[in-house]
């Protein structure tokens, strides 16, 4: 069942050093030169005057919650956006008025970039829990890049990310049997947990069954049916969305049966 979608919300940006509020996008406190997660976002690499570069972009900050689109498939795009906190669901709309549903974003992720082919967003994003988000003008985001060499290369790396997560995709729903998708999706989220600073092996699904099940191309009695198996396996344990991982080398053995 497709599930209802609260409408996007339009979006002002206000530069970061600005001092008053709007009613979508409070004023930054933290510059991405000393964010925390500039390891693992948009500044990640970047030193020296391309990071103070960086910390000259205008851009918002903006709580989304939950349940609600950060933009829907055919906007215009304008904004990359950074994942502050919170998960958010990207999908597109099928011709039956199903969603299929394309990647999750947590923390440091960015999202939108695949506006970048043809001006409108080729997907629509929406916010599994209440998230936060950085809002940076594309436009700015290249004129800055066009003095920068270190920053064209971070701009193409991003680029390149989202191509082999695509690539990946592919790889888990044409090659792969039920087992293998779902313990190779939930080793992507322990080693994105990890990266993060969280348990590697105890975490919080802010998905449902459902979209865990599109995204991995499997029914969702499927999905339910192959959790259970692993938990009879020893390999984890369920209570609900909680996940703990009591054999992570047995699970990678359950996703490497086939890679390899």
């Amino acid at each position: 069942m497709q599930t209802a979608v609260r409408p996007s919300i339009p979006l002002h940006f206000t530069p970061s050093n600005a001092l008053t509020r709007t009613p979508v996008a409070a004023p930054l406190r933290t510059q991405c030169s000393t964010c925390h997660l500039r390891d693992l976002c948009l500044p990640c690499g970047l030193t020296g005057n391309d990071l103070q570069r960086l910390d000259g972009l205008m851009f918002a900050r903006r709580r989304v919650k939950e349940g609600d689109a950060l933009y829907h498939e055919g906007d215009k795009f304008q904004f990359i956006y950074a994942v502050r906190s919170g998960t958010f669901r990207s999908h597109l709309s099928l011709r039956d008025g199903r969603e299929q549903v394309t990647g999750f974003q947590m923390a440091g992720e960015l999202l939108g970039l695949e506006g970048l082919a043809s001006g409108r967003h080729a997907s629509s994003a929406v916010a599994l829990e209440d998230a936060e988000i950085c809002a940076i003008p594309y436009a700015h985001l290249s004129e800055l890049a066009a003095g920068s060499t270190e920053l064209q290369h971070v701009i193409s790396r991003l680029m390149s990310r989202e191509i082999v997560r695509e690539h990946s995709l592919m790889m888990l729903l044409g090659s792969m049997n039920a087992e293998e998708r779902l313990a190779a999706f939930l080793l992507n989220i322990s080693q994105r947990m990890k990266a993060r600073g969280y348990s590697p092996t105890e975490f919080h699904l802010r998905m449902s069954r459902a979209e865990i099940g599109s995204y991995l191309g499997m029914k969702l009695e499927t999905v339910s049916r192959t959790f259970s198996a692993f938990q009879a396996q020893r390999l984890l344990a369920v209570d609900k969305k909680h996940v703990r991982i009591s054999d992570l080398d047995g699970l990678t053995r359950a996703f490497e049966t086939r890679v390899q």
